[in-house]
């Protein structure tokens, strides 16, 4: 009976330590994620102000909606260098981020997604010229309240959302071939279409992230390898913060009110 309780009460520790431990482990995807988005913030804003002037002699182009373009402006609104920073993100998601994961360190992960919400940032700029701040405001609260709700949904369901992942995720391909396709087609039916898919897509993946960021943790937290857990924190946070930008992008296609 004392062997019972002895092993019984082990095992009753092991598991409070875990449960620690597992929300230690959200707390650092949180975290990491709110960091990200605060980078994107600020990088965008910067960007949007040395792209727009007030003087005239200074203008370069303006746009439809009378704002007028430095230099800067018309290289990353006009030019190619837009089409760069446009695929540059998901180039980085499809052949970088796989191969910093599994041969990177814990700090070059971070960096790593550090700079993936910078550059994010800069090709988001346009937002801050084309929308009024009081509408993308708006837009990030009601994005903010939904992204709570869902992960928190993700978080604590016991129902498996595995399959409606794998089901999400070539959703995203689609969403991804029918964006590129109304670049040439200039479509605003489309585009509205594609964004009200995507709200539902991106909805839908931020619970599953999130039970999937809990699960994996769950799943690895007694190999004790805190570097790898370290990793798959920051992994988590990414995954997290491109549910809750994409969401918070076409939502704005809806909520926004232009300049």
């Amino acid at each position: 009976m004392a062997e019972f309780d002895t092993i019984r009460g082990v095992a009753g520790a092991r598991a409070v330590e875990i449960d620690a431990g597992l929300r230690a482990h959200m707390n650092k995807v949180y975290g990491s994620m709110s960091v990200g988005m605060l980078i994107t913030a600020l990088a965008a804003w910067a960007i949007a102000g040395l792209a727009v002037t007030t003087d005239p002699n200074a203008a370069a182009a303006q746009m439809g909606n009378g704002k007028l373009l430095t230099d800067v402006g018309v290289a990353i609104y006009s030019g190619p260098l837009r089409y760069v920073l446009m695929f540059a993100p998901l180039a980085f998601l499809f052949f970088g981020w796989g191969a910093l994961m599994k041969r990177g360190s814990a700090a070059a992960v971070q960096l790593g997604f550090f700079v993936f919400a910078a550059v994010m940032g800069v090709s988001m700029s346009s937002i801050f010229i084309v929308f009024t701040a009081y509408s993308i405001t708006q837009t990030f609260l009601v994005t903010a309240i939904a992204f709570a709700g869902l992960s928190l949904y993700g978080y604590a369901t016991k129902k498996d959302l595995s399959g409606m992942g794998t089901f999400l995720m070539m959703g995203v391909i689609g969403l991804v071939i029918a964006m590129v396709v109304n670049i040439f087609l200039g479509s605003s039916t489309v585009m509205l279409a594609i964004s009200a898919l995507g709200v539902l897509i991106f909805a839908g993946l931020t619970a599953f992230y999130t039970q999937d960021i809990k699960n994996t943790y769950l799943a690895h937290a007694h190999h004790g390898d805190q570097e790898w857990l370290d990793k798959a924190a920051f992994d988590g946070a990414l995954s997290l913060y491109i549910s809750f930008l994409n969401m918070f992008q076409f939502l704005l296609m809806f909520m926004g009110q232009e300049e």
